[in-house]
Order: C-alpha cells, then sequence, then structure tokens
C-alpha cells in the first residue's frame, strides 16, 4: 500500500458514538476497573506488570476465571499501564497510583477518551506481533536476550505483516466496490498479502504460506477482538488439524465461515485511519472538506468514488445556504486549467442537490462561456421558464468540456465510448466543426474519440479532427 496515493475517504461514526463504544470494549473496561482497584498494597515489577502473587486477585474482580484468567487480567493491566490509567510512582518499590487519563474516561471529551483507546490498541497491536509466551521462554539466551533466530520470528516483519493485513481491511472496508461493514473470508485476507497480483493460479507453496498466515492471523484477530477493534469468527477448531484440506478452496459458502470470518468495527476503522494517517499515508474521511472552501471540494472529491463524493457534498450542502453555495460552487467551477472540467462536472453534480432558492444564482451565470452550458441543464431540467437556447459554439463546447471531465474521472471507460459513438452517429458534421471548439482540452477529446471509436474510418477522421485542433492552437 503506497502512502503516495489518497485512499478511498471513510464514513466514521461520530465521536460521541465511538467513544460510547470504547468505553465498552471488554479490554478497556478491564483496564479501567483494575487502575480503580489498584491501591498502596499494589505492586509491579521492573518491567511494570502486576506481581504473579497479586493476579488472583486482580483476575477474580474481572470476573474471570479459567486457565487464561491471569493471562487475560495480566493483558488488562499492561494496558492499564501503557494508556496512562495507572502511573508507576516508584519503579525500586514497584509502587503505583492512578494515572492522569483514568479522569479522562470519565470526565473527558470523546477526543480524550478515544485518545486512551488508541493507546490500548497500540498495546494489543504490540502483544499480536509477538510469539506465545512459552516460545518466548525457550528462546531466552544468558542475559536475558532473546534468540530471535531459534524462534524464526522477526519484529519487524510480524508488524509489518499485520499492519499490512489490517490496512487491505481498512482498504476493503473503504472501497465503494469491496465488502463494505460485511465480513471477511480469512483466506481471502491472507491471500490478499501473500499471493503475488500477477500470480494467475498459487502454487503448492504460495498457499502453505496462506494457511500458515491464516493461522498466524486468527491468534492475532482473537486478540484484537476484545479490544474491539474487530469483530472475528474465528477459524473452526475442526479444522486445524486437517492437514489434507485446502484453506484457499471452499465447496460452498458455508464451507467459508469455518476458516474464519472478519471485519473492522466502526471503532477499529476509527483506529486504523488513526494509525494510518500518523503513517503518513493520506486517509479522508467524510465530512472533512464540509468547512473548506468550494475550490477544495470540487478538487477533492475528484479522488472519491460516487458514493462518497455525493455524502461529502451533502455534508458540505448542509453548513450553507443554498444561493450562497451556488455561488460558490459556480465560481470555483471556472477555469482554463487540466482540472477545470472535471470541477465543473462536480459542480453540476453538486448544484443537482440544490433546490430552487438557487435559481437566481444559475442565472446570473448564463452568459458566462464556461458555466452557460451547465446553468442551461440545471434550469431546464427544473422547468424554469425563459431559459434562453444554447448556440451551436456553446453545446460544442459543453461537449467537448463534458468529455475531457468524464476522461479524467473515468479514462476510456465503456460509457464515454458509447457517449463518442453516439455523437458522432448523430452529428455527420461533427469533426468538421469540433476541430475549432475554443477549448483547452479539444485536441485530447478528438485524440481520445479516435481512440475509442471503433469505426476505422469514424476513428481517422477524429484523429485528422484532432491534428486541425493542435495546429489550431499551436501545439
Amino acid at each position: 500500500m503506497s502512502d503516495s496515493a489518497p485512499l478511498p475517504p471513510v464514513r466514521l461514526r461520530p465521536e460521541a458514538e465511538l467513544a460510547h463504544a470504547a468505553l465498552s470494549t471488554p479490554l478497556l473496561s478491564r483496564a479501567a476497573r483494575l487502575a480503580r482497584w489498584a491501591g498502596p498494597e499494589t505492586r509491579v515489577d521492573t518491567g511494570g506488570s502486576l506481581v504473579e502473587e497479586q493476579l488472583p486477585a486482580a483476575a477474580a474482580l474481572l470476573g474471570l476465571d479459567g486457565p487464561d484468567a491471569a493471562a487475560e487480567a495480566a493483558e488488562a493491566w499492561r494496558v492499564a499501564v501503557d494508556a496512562g490509567l495507572v502511573e508507576i510512582t516508584d519503579e525500586e518499590t514497584g509502587t503505583v497510583a492512578p494515572g492522569d487519563a483514568l479522569a479522562l474516561l470519565t470526565g473527558g471529551s470523546p477526543q480524550d477518551v478515544l485518545g486512551v483507546w488508541l493507546a490500548a490498541l497500540e498495546t494489543v497491536l504490540e502483544d499480536a506481533s509477538v510469539p506465545d509466551l512459552d516460545g518466548l521462554v525457550d528462546a531466552l539466551e544468558e542475559g536475558g536476550e532473546i534468540d530471535f533466530a531459534s524462534l524464526d520470528w522477526d519484529p519487524e516483519a510480524e508488524a509489518e505483516f499485520l499492519d499490512g493485513v489490517l490496512g487491505n481491511l481498512y482498504l476493503l472496508s473503504a472501497s465503494e466496490d469491496g465488502p463494505g461493514e460485511s465480513p471477511v473470508p480469512l483466506p481471502a485476507l491472507a491471500a490478499s498479502v501473500i499471493v503475488p497480483g500477477d500470480m494467475d493460479e498459487p502454487t503448492d507453496d504460495v498457499l502453505e504460506q496462506v494457511s500458515d498466515a491464516m493461522m498466524r492471523l486468527d491468534d492475532q484477530f482473537r486478540l484484537l477482538e476484545p479490544v474491539g477493534a474487530v469483530e472475528y469468527e474465528p477459524v473452526d477448531e475442526a479444522l486445524m488439524g486437517d492437514a489434507d484440506t485446502e484453506p484457499a478452496a471452499f465447496a460452498d459458502e458455508d464451507d467459508i465461515s469455518r476458516y474464519g470470518m472478519v471485519r473492522l468495527t466502526p471503532l477499529g476503522v476509527y483506529g486504523m485511519r488513526a494509525r494510518l494517517i500518523e503513517a503518513g499515508f493520506e486517509a479522508p474521511a467524510v465530512g472533512d472538506l464540509a468547512d473548506k472552501g468550494a475550490d477544495v471540494l470540487l478538487d477533492g472529491t475528484a479522488a472519491f468514488g460516487p458514493q462518497a463524493a455525493l455524502a461529502e457534498t451533502e455534508h458540505w450542502l448542509a453548513e450553507r445556504e443554498p444561493l450562497a453555495a451556488a455561488r460558490e460552487l459556480l465560481a470555483a467551477a471556472r477555469g482554463v486549467d487540466m482540472g477545470a472540467p472535471l470541477r465543473r462536472l462536480h459542480c453540476q453534480q453538486a448544484l443537482s442537490l440544490v433546490g430552487p432558492e438557487a435559481e437566481s444564482a444559475l442565472r446570473e451565470v448564463l452568459d458566462d462561456p464556461e458555466l452557460g452550458g451547465l446553468a442551461r441543464v440545471w434550469l431546464s431540467e427544473r422547468g424554469a421558464a425563459d431559459v434562453p437556447p444554447p448556440t451551436e459554439d456553446l453545446v460544442f463546447w459543453l461537449t467537448v468540456d463534458t468529455i475531457a471531465a468524464q476522461l479524467q474521472a473515468e479514462g476510456n471507460s465503456e460509457e464515454l465510448q458509447a457517449l463518442v459513438e453516439g455523437l458522432a452517429a448523430q452529428h455527420s458534421g461533427f469533426f468538421a466543426a469540433a476541430w475549432r471548439v475554443d477549448h483547452p482540452a479539444t485536441p485530447d477529446v478528438l485524440e481520445a474519440m479516435g481512440r475509442l471509436h471503433p469505426d476505422k474510418r469514424v476513428a481517422k477522421e477524429a484523429r485528422k479532427a484532432a491534428f486541425k485542433a493542435r495546429s489550431q492552437q499551436g501545439l
């Protein structure tokens, strides 16, 4: 995942809702209970962990039992320390006191609460990248150093692997053609970071790597669920010892769920976005542009999918009076730069959401050579009276501008090819007139029409027109 290109925008829940969800997560609520329980007799070791003899009492407080009770209590205590809910007051004696973050959980803002939760998430992610404790103990050398080679474990590589998987899960959650809030099969997620993109059929070796990755992810997602980052349906225990089963192959949808299903929760989406931004990625959220100018809105939504662009525009319009919004959008849509046609297309789409209160703003630009066409479209669609018919020059200019915008937005799409074929069929003299259109994109549009039209004769005519347009513009 490159940090140079912006990621798809995500829809975040309100911070108050997310903060409530954070406080309700099992791990953070346990950590808070331990922080309030800790007193003058509480002791920690040199690493800040709760001393072993106090773990049973901590587990009992949390209502934990069974063989993993002590480990779960220890994890909650570590989160309390790392998130600032508990402060170590004297490392030599191992005494503790309530940390400043504890008061934030009850008296802080939603953003304060989410900050504490993010610290808890980081602790869990660190733990999820560490192999099992028994393996660590076996790998301890004299002097307390860990022999990573004997573990066959690279801490940085393991952390990068988990970050890559969570990044792909975030992309799937944000992409308009992805599963949205539906869970993702664990084999597909593992394959997304293991199988090379240019490999048609995974080899046996690659399938084995996918299987190994699934087992690692099964353990990791089990750790991430209590902190509220994911909802996870674990791998069916009955499959764990089935060496003859290939995780990448399924008989039907019922089989898929047996191999594990996972999705980011709304809280997990918030957490992953925060981590991606901190790592240098551009990770927008719907609503980010609501307080920005119309120029930022029209340029910013150029990289959005249709649904996200619509939602962002609705946020932006909700903050403004219709007439003022229309005037601001129209002013931002002007220009002869490369991005101007796409801005005008997005302006037209945004204006489609504005009510009749904006009519005067559209009438003000009827004589504008760049905006007069879209103004007439808007007024005509609403049945407005006294809309002057467009001149032939304006019709051709608007046609070039529209195709230029579509090229920027979609490239050589099937829809654009259909538009090109339709124009050439409806207007026998289209190219004879189109090359004269005084629009910066005219040569590129005609060249694209020649590339897209399936009829060789028409394509040649378009290329000739493109050559004339370039000569006319001195290119």
